[in-house]
């Protein structure tokens, strides 16, 4: 990931085509160690290839994948119900809650 990090800002930078030569001598000033072997591979594999038709590619194979997101989904009709308004509140009480059970644990941190 590192590699390829160091591909698309050196692209971002200015530099269309970056070399395996670029590429690790900013991993270099980062205080990265550069595995020549992996940069080459990265190289030989983007070269001739858009980077921004690659992302696009990436980014519509990854709204394909499910996230986890059944806690927004949840909130979801109460806020359309126009329980948005009471949401706020309750929330700010659950944190005065937390923050007293920390104080009602019975002892100090010096005890």
């Amino acid at each position: 990931m590192k590699f390829l990090a160091a591909y698309l800002l050196l692209q971002l930078g200015g530099n269309t085509s970056p070399s395996a030569a670029d590429i690790t001598s900013l991993l270099e000033a980062g205080g990265v160690e550069a595995d020549s072997s992996r940069i080459e591979k990265l190289i030989s594999e983007l070269e001739g290839k858009d980077i921004n038709q690659l992302i696009a590619e990436g980014q519509s194979k990854l709204a394909s994948v499910p996230s986890g997101g059944a806690a927004a989904s949840s909130s979801a009709p109460a806020a359309a119900a126009g329980g948005a308004a009471e949401a706020a509140p309750a929330e700010e009480k659950k944190e005065e809650a937390k923050e007293e059970s920390d104080d009602d644990m019975g002892f100090g941190l010096f005890d």
